[in-house]
Parts: structure tokens; sequence; C-alpha cells
């Protein structure tokens, strides 16, 4: 008789392979392949089921839409985030890189909550309770409604619950909660994804917003399996340079409210605090006008703030120049380089290039291609263009300067900000935004040579 041969069968994504494997070579995922035969893959007979009274299907005009009404946590920024406030029954998953400030942020929610006469339960698996009290004192969060319980097994965290009765349960954090349930040490793809489920049905059933802490891996990807941000109700990353105060908000995943706002918050020494208008935070503080800079008006989520770019040029002496970004995409600036050189006729071929943003914003968007051409036009020439003047606009290889979306929006906020002249897509080419630029710079430095 022949050997009947088993089939492995990745538990995350499906990938089918004859033999084992630690790593899916599909999704990637270590410890996921399993031996289908043995977990009880194969087909079996499932017996139909009557369902109750109040679970029978109905036409979907018969089903009442009842909106789940927002609490706000008294964090407005965070609110704006979550589109309005927690929702009852909801699951949040925070995620961010270690140290910039995910625990600190929960804490003053949960100091907010209970100042408001909810009762909270935060879980701490990662600090002692006497770890995070200290940090509760310093950051002001003390209240007789905030409960503290440092717990690492789901079944006890469960029964805290149950004592506790919570209005709002936080977790901090989900890979470091284990259940002997089942297999495998805390944070693997089978304990996290156990926990997960068990705190979401206990959400759903007992109507508790629950918000947990998740980690990430080096790539910036929320570790543990695909399935835990499939499984809440918002995902929410926590971003932001360790080196600098500002930190971000950003909801990837959102049932209830828009995906496309930012929070913004500052780290302080005293905890963490909102920045209702960012506007002056990304603009340098220099009364005089210096070559190299230009300001564009970024939108993130639906505000825009008005950001600095710098560029500095430097004649090289090596065989490769040297291209040198921050905050800004290395490949975008190569591609800025070689359109100005091309279409504009700058030799940059021969200088080294350093382009940066201030305050340790991140430009993703290619709105702000303009201001960042524009800003190494004048250091190349060393000639300041006036502090009045922003710049917006998607740069294309031909040299022509497109639309960007929320035009009207990001021309608003630069008027509010005394931005009097704005460079856009009303001209039609890169030269034309330049010749402009440098003729509003002569008018200022009558001295200088015009472009």
């Amino acid at each position: 008789m022949p050997k009947a041969q088993s089939t492995f069968r990745c538990t995350e994504c499906g990938w089918t392979t004859p033999k084992w494997a630690g790593r899916c070579a599909e999704c990637q995922s270590w410890n996921t392949v399993t031996d289908a035969t043995q977990t009880g893959t194969a087909a079996r007979q499932v017996k139909p089921l009557a369902p109750s009274d109040s679970r029978i299907a109905r036409p979907i005009t018969m089903i009442t839409a009842e909106a789940s009404a927002h609490w706000p946590s008294g964090i407005a920024e965070f609110d704006r985030v979550l589109g309005g406030g927690i929702v009852p029954g909801s699951t949040i998953l925070l995620s961010g890189e270690p140290g910039v400030g995910k625990s600190t942020l929960l804490l003053e929610v949960a100091a907010r909550a209970a100042l408001s006469g909810q009762r909270v339960l935060y879980v701490t698996a990662e600090e002692s309770a006497s770890q995070v009290r200290l940090r509760a004192e310093r950051t002001n969060a003390l209240d007789h409604n905030l409960f503290l319980a440092a717990e690492t097994d789901l079944a006890t965290i469960l029964g805290q619950i149950e004592q506790v009765d919570p209005q709002l349960l936080i977790v901090d954090s989900v890979q470091t909660v284990s259940s002997s349930a089942s297999d495998g040490l805390a944070g693997g793809t089978s304990q996290v994804r156990e926990v997960a489920s068990t705190l979401i049905r206990v959400s759903k059933d007992r109507n508790l917003p629950v918000l947990l802490v998740g980690h990430v891996t080096k790539d910036g990807s929320i570790a543990g399996p695909r399935l835990l941000e499939h499984l809440v109700d918002v995902v929410c990353h926590f971003e932001g340079d360790r080196q600098t105060a500002l930190r971000f908000v950003r909801a990837q995943k959102n049932r209830f409210g828009p995906t496309d706002e930012v929070g913004c918050f500052e780290m302080t020494g005293d905890g963490i605090a909102e920045v209702a208008d960012p506007s002056g935070l990304f603009l340098s503080r220099g009364t005089v006008a210096v070559s190299g800079t230009c300001v564009t008006v970024a939108v993130e989520g639906r505000r825009a703030l008005p950001v600095e770019v710098q560029a500095l040029i430097v004649k090289s002496s090596a065989p490769n120049p040297r291209r040198v970004t921050n905050g800004v995409d290395s490949s975008r600036v190569a591609m800025l380089l070689a359109v100005l050189e091309r279409r504009a006729g700058m030799r940059l071929g021969e200088h080294d290039v350093y382009v940066s943003t201030v305050g340790g914003i991140r430009l993703t968007e290619p709105g702000a291609d303009l201001a960042i051409a524009l800003a190494i036009a004048s250091a190349y020439s060393d000639r300041a263009f006036p502090s009045t003047l922003a710049a917006v606009g998607e740069i294309s290889l031909a040299g022509e300067i497109r639309p960007v979306s929320q035009a009207k929006q990001r021309t608003t906020e630069a008027k509010r900000l005394g931005f009097s002249t704005m460079i856009d897509a009303e001209l039609a080419h890169l030269r034309e935004a330049m010749r402009l630029a440098f003729s509003l710079a002569q008018l200022e430095q009558p001295d200088v040579p015009a472009f």
C-alpha cells in the first residue's frame, strides 16, 4: 500500500506545500505551516442549525440603522482621528515604535475618562503597577475611577473585568498577554490570535470599548498575524521621531469614521500635550530671507500644514556627488534634480545636494515637488525668495506643473498664515515658476541679477 502523502497548509494565507516549512513562502509568516490532515482541515459534515427568532434573516429595508454614539475621550486630537470619539463595544488597536509614547497617550486617555466619572481598567502586561503609578504621578493622571492591574494571563484579565466591571478597558500590550488555551509563547501567532479574539468577543458581549497596544516589527508593520488588523474595528499608528517632541496619530482603518485624519501631539516633561494648530511648527524662525528655502502647504488628512523645505548646494570634488535627504523621498529628489538639469539648464551633476524639511515632518505627497525644486534652484543661484512666497504642485518629467488635490484648502491656509504669493499649477511649466519666483526676489533685492 502506498503511503498517504501529507499536505501542509499555512494558517494565515492558505499556501500549501508537500513538505513542512518553518516559514510560509507566500506571506513570509513564521510557524504558521501545519499538517492539514492532523489539524482537521479535511471537509466535515456540518448539520444545519435553525436560527433563533432574533437572528433570523430579514430584508435589509426592515432593519433599523442604530448609529453608535461616540463619547469623547477628552483629548480632541485623538477624537479627531477616531471620527468623533470612542464607540461603545469597539476595539481600537494602537501601534507604534518603542518609546514613541503609546503608553503615555493611553494613560492620558484613561485618566480623562476616569475624571469624567467612568470606571477604567488599565491592564499593564509590560510594566509593574508601581512603574505605571510613577508615570501617572508625573502626568497628573491619578483618579479613584482608574483601576490598575499588572497581569499577563488572559484568564486573570477576564476575572479582573468581571470584578471591576469597567466602562473602558486598556490592555498594554496584546503581544505580552498569553492564554493557557493556546500553545506557544506570548507574542506568537496563535497566542495573539487567541488573546485578540477573546478580548474582542468580551468587548461585543459587554458593549465595552477596548484599547489594545500593538508592537511593530523592524519594518514598521504590526507584529503578529495579519488577522489581528482584520478583527479590530480601528487601527491607529502612533509615529514620530524620538529625537524630536512631535508625534502624529494616523488612522489606517476605521469602521466608524474617516481614515484621512491626523492628530498632532507634543511630548513634554509632564506627558503628552495636544497641538491644536501645528502651523508654525514646520517653519524656520529666521527674520531674514535665506537662499535655498521655500514653503509648501502639505495636507495631512484633512489638515493643511505649511512646511518649509531647505536645500543646500555645495561644489563637489568627488566623482560621485552626494545626495542627502531628510524628511523627503530620496528617489523623488533624484528625479527633480534630473528635471532641473534637463529642463531648466542647471548643472547639478558637479554639486553635492542636501534637502531637508524643518521640524522633523516627512513629506510623501507629490504636491511638494515644486517647493523642493524651487528650494534647490534658490540654493544653486544663491538668491533668496520672499518670505511671503509658497509653492504647491507636482512636477512631471517634462517639467510641467500638475495640479494637486485640495488646492483651495491649501491656498486658504497659506493666505491665513501671511503667504500672499502662491505659485501653483496656474503656471504651466517649471521654468515659468522659476522666472516668477526670481522676479519677486529681484524686487526685494534689486542688485541681484534676474534669472
